[in-house]
């Protein structure tokens, strides 16, 4: 018999809007109601955000809460959908909330125009039923994840990287595996490339985003079988899916307090930086003045081959990093550099100030270019596209 309590609960406008949901007999009024009443917080606004917040939104989620402090570039829009063209340069948060808005006005939009970090992140997380992470890099990961543990939160992870993707439901129950049972220890930091370096095809993280929403939509509602215990693994070039078992790590520490993330994944990192900040460099605007004064010097591009397809400083020579650090260009770069001047690039920085220190050590004198061809195409030439 059905509840009229509960039908009550639901606007006549809502009882058409969700019929299809109504008439599934597994999820019925009551589970509709379940979405209804449910918060749910997405870590990140972009690939995986958007179909995420886009599919929660319109499947009727009471109170949907998205923590991003980035704008949105022209370069997110092959993935980012919930984004559109006007919104470049807008802050993600604002754009997506307008968005959700837009597809359904029974959903309260929360923004948290922030980047979510050890000292807020207990806080933001307590208020919402269920957590998604939609972050893109090892130490949001982890601190996301001992987050939801500390606070008994349901965490449904999801992550991309150029044509495959993972899923997987942590923190359920007592005894579900989270995070650190799938990474014990994160990997060296250039051994797995970003988004932006190594690249994503733009479906990807729709598909994977939509298999996160459907794990909320099933968490919340007691729906089927969740992937708690289980990482769905998926390769779109074969089209395959694979699952693996995720168990609980019974030999490892509790989790009771968060930590420095970014130390923690990068161990050395501070020494590291400090000794590359006394090395000798040079600002994009400088460099600008030196190419206009025809200056006798030769520009290396430690990027990817895929990289420099996107976007090039006129002039410079491809010499990937990893050629560098084999040492497979050494000899033809000090060819290169008898009595000229050597600058180093790369997307930001950090790839040309580490060929910078392995040049050095090799008796070949190089500056690095800081801010590498991000800050040209934002301080020197906007035709450069930024990706």
């Amino acid at each position: 018999m059905t509840d009229q309590r509960l039908v009550s609960e639901l606007t006549s406008e809502e009882r058409g809007r969700y019929a299809r949901h109504l008439t599934l007999s597994e999820l019925g009024l009551a589970g509709q109601m379940r979405l209804k009443a449910a918060s749910v917080l997405c870590i990140g606004a972009g690939g995986l955000g958007s179909p995420l917040l886009l599919y929660l939104a319109a499947a009727g989620i009471g109170r949907l809460g998205i923590v991003d402090d980035d704008q949105v570039d022209l370069s997110n829009l092959q993935r980012q959908v919930i984004h559109g063209q006007a919104a470049v340069g807008e802050a993600k948060t604002s754009s997506a909330s307008r968005r959700i808005h837009d597809l359904n006005s029974h959903c309260s939009v929360e923004e948290h125009r922030c980047r979510l970090t050890a000292e807020n992140a207990l806080r933001l997380i307590a208020d919402y039923d269920l957590v998604v992470d939609g972050s893109d890099n090892f130490p949001t990961r982890y601190l996301i994840s001992d987050a939801c543990v500390i606070s008994g939160k349901p965490l449904v992870y999801g992550s991309v990287q150029r044509f495959e993707g993972q899923v997987s439901v942590f923190n359920q129950g007592p005894h579900s595996p989270d995070y650190r049972d799938l990474v014990p220890q994160p990997p060296p930091r250039d051994l797995v490339p970003t988004c932006a370096d190594g690249g994503v095809m733009g479906v990807m993280p729709g598909l994977i985003g939509l298999l996160q929403a459907t794990e909320v939509i099933k968490v919340i509602t007691g729906l089927g079988n969740t992937l708690d215990g289980r990482l769905l693994l998926v390769d779109s070039l074969s089209m395959r899916f694979r699952e693996l078992r995720l168990e609980r790590r019974p030999d490892r520490a509790p989790i009771d307090h968060l930590v420095d993330y970014e130390q923690f994944c990068n161990p050395g990192s501070s020494a590291k930086e400090e000794e590359f900040k006394g090395m000798n460099s040079i600002s994009v605007r400088e460099l600008k003045a030196l190419l206009d004064e025809q200056a006798n010097l030769v520009l290396l591009d430690v990027r990817q081959q895929a990289e420099a397809e996107v976007a090039v400083i006129q002039g410079s020579q491809l010499f990937p990093l990893a050629s560098i650090e084999s040492g497979e260009s050494i000899e033809e770069i000090r060819s290169l550099a008898a009595g000229r001047t050597v600058y180093v690039h790369c997307k930001v920085g950090g790839r040309s100030a580490k060929a910078v220190d392995l040049l050095t050590r090799s008796g070949i004198e190089a500056v690095n270019v800081a801010g590498g061809i991000d800050a040209w195409s934002q301080e020197v030439d906007a035709s450069v596209p930024r990706y």
